[in-house]
């Protein structure tokens, strides 16, 4: 079940492109935490993060080493338990007003699920095509699959995460079309999401009216999310702290904005702004290239994984990575709504650190096993 000697067969680029993504991470979260002491690198966000990764890379072992198809048989009980706990937390006391985490007082940790349902979707999913891989072009099958991604989706969305349960959405997408569904279940979901796409543009940038399809959206979403749609005083704060960056920034714990608190959430949701203000233009190209190495090595896995189970799996992992990267930066940009998607591996945190560290993990085990039939 696990293997050592896969660990030697992974993708060494991988692991060294990781290392540089929790090195930026480290520096960012300092300049934009206070230290116990004066001038100090270590401040007690850093201290946090730094054993966040050292679990992540635990988990990361683990799971290259691991053989990916023996999470088949788990994946129902993965998924089960996901529902359960997502359904809990409606039960759960509220953190911040919203139902997104579970306090576990002893350890001083807050656990997020819908972070990991992200990661046990894809699981989900890769199992039901390899399940039904031979009927999945027809019509009832492919209404199946949508229903799997349906009921965590709207769970998620109650919490509520509208950022989390967005991310579902391109990955079901990728994986369809990967698994070869319903040609025309994956025409409508492709056709409604560039619909879906072109209108919250439309929104966001006041095209539409905001205030005229206000009555409308709060038929089914809180007052608060709507706001989203529209830039708000978060957005402005962030424009202007990557505007500042310029050319080659302001330099390491140096910046004018960020570090002044006037930008919200620096070392978390807008870590990406606070890295930009600091490091400027080429910082911000040196991270897109370090990120484009990260998706394309993941798409590479896709396309040398041996089986059908693996490919499926490697293109939900691809596509999970990207999205969380090109949402991020487009909040932050102006682009899209303020929502609260992680820039993975160099946001503050534990859920996602983990969660992308397991899901690397699984492509390395794809990747490592794509000589063995």
């Amino acid at each position: 079940m696990w293997e050592h000697r896969y660990i030697t067969k992974i993708d060494f680029k991988l692991v060294f492109i990781i290392f540089v993504l929790m090195i930026i991470s480290l520096f960012v979260i300092s300049s934009m935490t206070d230290p116990v002491e004066k001038d100090s690198f270590y401040t007690p966000y850093v201290k946090n993060q730094i054993q966040w990764f050292i679990l992540g890379w635990v988990i990361f072992v683990f799971f290259a080493g691991f053989d990916y198809r023996k999470l088949y048989s788990w994946t129902w009980i993965l998924y089960i338990l996901m529902i359960f706990l997502l359904l809990g937390l409606f039960f759960a006391r509220s953190i911040q007003s919203v139902h997104r985490w579970y306090r576990l007082p002893l350890i001083g940790m807050s656990v997020q699920p819908s972070e990991y349902a992200k990661l046990i979707v894809v699981l989900s999913l890769g199992w039901f095509l390899e399940k039904k891989q031979f009927q999945i072009d027809q019509f009832g099958p492919a209404m199946q699959l949508l229903l799997i991604v349906i009921i965590p989706f709207l769970l998620i969305l109650k919490q509520p995460d509208l950022g989390t349960a967005l991310i579902l959405f391109p990955i079901t997408l990728t994986m369809c079309y990967f698994g070869n569904v319903h040609k025309k279940t994956v025409y409508f979901m492709t056709v409604f999401t560039i619909i879906g796409m072109f209108f919250v543009t439309l929104l966001f940038s006041n095209v539409i009216s905001h205030e005229k399809m206000k009555p409308f959206f709060l038929t089914f979403m809180k007052e608060y999310q709507y706001e989203r749609l529209k830039p708000n005083w978060h957005q402005k704060a962030a424009q202007t702290s990557i505007a500042i960056g310029g050319l080659k920034g302001s330099g390491w714990r140096k910046s004018e904005f960020s570090s002044q608190k006037w930008l919200p959430a620096a070392h978390t949701d807008s870590v990406f702004a606070a890295y930009s203000e600091e490091f400027g233009l080429i910082g911000v190209i040196f991270l897109l290239f370090i990120f484009y190495l990260l998706v394309h090595i993941s798409f590479q896995v896709v396309k040398n994984a041996k089986d059908y189970y693996g490919r499926l799996l490697a293109s939900g992992i691809a596509v999970y990575l990207a999205m969380h990267i090109i949402v991020n930066m487009g909040m932050m940009c102006g682009y899209l709504p303020i929502s609260g998607v992680p820039l993975i591996l160099i946001t503050y945190g534990g859920n996602s650190t983990l969660t992308t560290m397991g899901a690397l993990g699984i492509l390395q085990s794809i990747y490592s096993r794509r000589y063995r039939f």
